[in-house]
């Protein structure tokens, strides 16, 4: 069988690189170097492997793994052959994971082996899920074993390729309404995204860059695809310690790194950290939020003008850029506030701040951000209703709450969704509710984010108890940590007689918030 000829999707890059750059470095991790070639052949025998167990285009794959080698095999071969991945947050727990998986209904799951047990009980409620490949030794004997999979089938091109319009990931975000919901990102809207992403970062083939931040997120798969569009290399951590970032950065000269700015701070915080060789470093990208400026003057001085903040979101990819040369701290009062924005809008993408009339607002006047661009998502996967609220005439509403200065510099003052950003992770207060409402003892709750120094935010619960109960603070945490992943869980418990009401009767968050921010210029982290 004869393939399509690729155009404009996510595998091109992988085949582009195997053949003309065969032999330089794509990835390394754990001291072992993948040539581009080898990258690809692994990718063909993987794709053709599923392909052999009855996946066809379009299909899922789902993977619950951490960082690897394998974990990026596994959106390589559905990119070059057209399948859709669907990776999973592995720190979720076993209801949420369930979900999902129910949701997206792969027909193969990828899985690390230390996850065997929470995919057996999968396995009692997902009988329609046929295939199972684990990576890792001493897997359970009704999955099939990674590496074996590879070395039975063949590198040769796979009988099927991706086209434009396919489906590239599903990549699920916290809901509103305590459930996951995936956002559907297609090769030509990714392709056009890193194309201007590769662009504003000076991506080029002889950059190194680490990543440590999970590939259940879209942010380090963006950032790989990015230098994987250029023939670059990625140096690949499994999971994050600050020794050994700062180390990997000097063993393999890395040029660029992606680091959320709770990790900088923790590299800042390194007692040796002069000791360790980083002069190869041109960049290093955060997101999530801005850096206080005291940390940006350590950081500043520590390694010269080299971070680039962005913002924007699953559903948009990016969105901002605040670039090195504009992280001024000493200029101007203008320049100098600049440094608490998300920058002006990227290359090829367009930023609105709206009334709720949907008219544009003047500069220095709130309104809700919007975004347009090549990246924005199909829409959710088996949710139109989230869709049709979501995305209007191209523009993603993004829940946000922000305001433009007079040449575009926009800054994010608040969430109009609630949501909590808690180091990196999105968090929703209703699916915290939810987890705290099954507790036989609460009669109501609510949940806002509190300033946290060194998360950025965390999760505080308001929690009414029924007549004739009672519980503890411990209590609330642990019983959350059973039915929701442990970065989701409440760090504060506060009980209170009643919670307060707006004239509407809705529960008045802002006034359960105001203690916690009051004095700050933002009410976000």
């Amino acid at each position: 069988m004869t393939t399509v000829p690729m155009s404009d999707t996510l595998g091109e890059f992988i085949e582009r690189n195997g053949r003309d750059h065969p032999t330089l470095p794509a990835v390394i991790y754990q001291g072992r170097t993948y040539s581009h070639a080898e990258y690809r052949d692994r990718t063909h025998r993987l794709a053709n492997a599923l392909y052999a167990r009855g996946l066809r285009r379009q299909h899922r794959v789902g993977v619950l793994a951490q960082n690897s080698p394998a974990h990026l095999g596994a959106y390589a071969a559905c990119e070059v052959a057209g399948f859709i991945s669907a990776s999973v947050n592995y720190r979720l727990a076993a209801p949420e994971i369930l979900y999902i998986l129910k949701d997206s209904a792969p027909s193969v799951l990828i899985f690390d082996a230390e996850y065997a047990d929470i995919v057996a009980q999968v396995r009692q409620h997902m009988p329609e899920l046929e295939h199972y490949i684990v990576i890792g030794e001493n897997g359970p004997d009704w999955a099939e074993n990674y590496e074996a999979v590879l070395a039975g089938a063949s590198a040769e091109t796979p009988p099927i390729c991706a086209r434009p319009d396919d489906i590239a990931y599903l990549i699920y975000t916290s809901g509103t309404t305590g459930r996951p919901k995936g956002a559907m990102l297609d090769h030509k809207g990714q392709v056009g995204f890193i194309r201007m992403e590769a662009i504003e970062m000076n991506a080029s083939q002889t950059d190194r860059i680490l990543l440590v931040m999970p590939f259940y997120h879209i942010g380090a798969k963006c950032s790989q695809l990015t230098y994987s569009l250029c023939g670059g290399t990625v140096i690949l951590h499994r999971s994050y310690d600050t020794r050994e970032v700062a180390a990997s950065i000097e063993r393999e000269r890395a040029t660029a790194a992606h680091l959320a700015p709770i990790m900088v701070q923790d590299l800042l915080d390194l007692p040796n950290l002069k000791t360790f060789d980083h002069s190869s470093l041109r960049l290093i990208l955060y997101a999530s939020g801005p850096m206080a400026v005291a940390q940006l003057r350590r950081a500043l001085a520590t390694y010269g003008p080299i971070f680039m903040q962005v913002y924007g979101m699953t559903e948009t990819g990016l969105g901002t850029v605040l670039h090195p040369h504009q992280h001024v701290l000493d200029g101007t009062p203008e320049q100098t506030r600049r440094l608490s924005s998300a920058g002006q809008a990227a290359l090829g993408y367009q930023v609105r701040v709206v009334r709720p009339d949907g008219t544009d607002c003047e500069p220095e006047e709130l309104g809700e951000v919007l975004i347009a661009g090549p990246g924005v998502m199909r829409g959710y996967w088996n949710n139109h209703a989230a869709t049709f609220s979501a995305i209007e005439d191209g523009w993603m509403h993004t829940g946000d709450i922000g305001t433009f200065d007079k040449d575009q510099f926009l800054y994010v003052l608040d969430r109009k969704k609630d949501m909590i950003i808690s180091g990196g992770e999105n968090i929703y207060p209703r699916e915290v509710e939810e987890a705290i409402y099954h507790h036989p003892g609460v009669a109501e709750v609510a949940v806002v984010g509190m300033p946290d120094q060194r998360w950025g935010e965390s999760v505080k619960a308001f929690v009414v108890c029924k007549p004739g109960t009672s519980a503890t603070e411990d209590e609330i945490i642990a019983h959350c940590r059973t039915l929701i992943a442990s970065y989701k869980k409440p760090k504060r418990v506060v009980f209170i007689e009643a919670l307060p009401r707006l004239p509407n009767k809705k529960i008045d968050k802002k006034q359960l918030r105001a203690a916690d921010w009051e004095g700050r210029d933002r009410q976000v982290n």
